[in-house]
């Protein structure tokens, strides 16, 4: 008897682990050990996997090894392997890859929402770093499925409250260059359901044609609460890091503490409960977060890789 194929996803996870968890380490992986993860977690059934940043290896030196990265690492289809992007000179390397045939298939383009953590983080003031994505995208529309990413949209630890008509005319600045994938960044965590919802659903009704992605950090415990109440509001692109790792980048520190991603392998436990497809092999779930526990030599932060996969939860409930 033929099987019947597995229903498609309800929302796309995006495993940040390989570059926005690793920004975060002292500890550096090799090459190959970033490209046995990184495979994996596309044999998992993530969609979109961050696999590096074309970034200065003197201010990130994790991501050194982007283009070694890229040209070794197995791909397959139907995955967007992501790399982030935060200058022009960064999209030129990422279009070199890509004419040799072995480059991303997504970039990311980072834009700060305050003007403080701009200058911290990208070296150059909003409207500047502005100037560079419209250079940015003139090089990469056509080569790439870009996504622009607002960084600090519900807040600043440097300016305190961020305006939401500002962070909603970014969005609309994206829109105008063609850049119709779009994240809110919460970087520090200090978004409340409240927040999210108002944000993220002022956002879905007044901007058409916009895909709204979350990129929600757990600094105070409120990603997972965040991450529904987002859903709720009709989100359906979600970022996540096995064990919660991520955060600042080592050499620019800000938002002190821990600044760690929404951890995937609660997300995955948490929707798949609640009946929403992830598409994600949940039975192999906790052997990849040992994976990564193994590579940082630490134990992560994530809750059901020590309590157990929700124990209620069977597949069939779910289909």
């Amino acid at each position: 008897m033929k099987s019947s194929p597995s229903p498609e996803p309800e929302v796309v996870l995006c495993e940040c682990f390989a570059r926005d968890g690793l920004q975060h380490e002292t500890v550096h992986l090799s090459t190959e050990a970033k490209v046995s993860l990184i495979d994996r977690f596309a044999q998992l059934g993530f969609r979109r996997v961050e696999a590096t940043s074309y970034s200065n290896p003197k201010v990130i030196p994790q991501f050194g090894d982007a283009s070694d990265l890229l040209r070794t690492l197995p791909r397959h289809p139907n995955v967007y392997y992501k790399a982030t992007c935060a200058n022009v000179r960064a999209v030129e390397r990422a279009l070199a890859d890509t004419t040799q045939g072995h480059g991303a298939n997504e970039i990311s383009l980072l834009v700060s929402a305050t003007d403080t953590h701009s200058q911290k983080n990208l070296a150059r003031s909003r409207e500047d770093q502005w100037r560079n994505i419209a250079d940015m995208v003139a090089a990469g529309k056509g080569h790439f499925r870009l996504v622009g990413t607002i960084s600090m949209a519900f807040g600043c630890p440097f300016e305190g409250r961020v305006s939401e008509s500002s962070v909603l005319r970014d969005v609309e600045r994206f829109l105008e260059l063609g850049v119709d994938h779009v994240t809110l960044g919460d970087t520090t965590g200090v978004a409340t359901p409240v927040s999210i919802k108002k944000l993220f659903g002022e956002m879905l009704s007044s901007r058409s044609g916009v895909t709204a992605i979350a990129h929600l950090h757990d600094t105070r415990g409120t990603a997972l609460a965040n991450c529904v109440a987002a859903l709720d509001t009709g989100v359906r692109y979600f970022d996540c890091a096995f064990g919660g790792v991520g955060g600042h980048p080592v050499k620019v520190k800000y938002g002190g503490g821990y600044t760690g991603n929404v951890c995937t392998e609660d997300l995955v436990d948490l929707f798949e409960s609640m009946g929403v497809r992830t598409g994600i092999d949940r039975a192999a779930l906790l052997d990849a977060v040992q994976a990564c526990e193994d590579a940082l030599g630490r134990e992560l932060q994530g809750r059901v890789a020590r309590s157990g996969l929700n124990p209620l939860f069977t597949a069939t409930e779910a289909a």
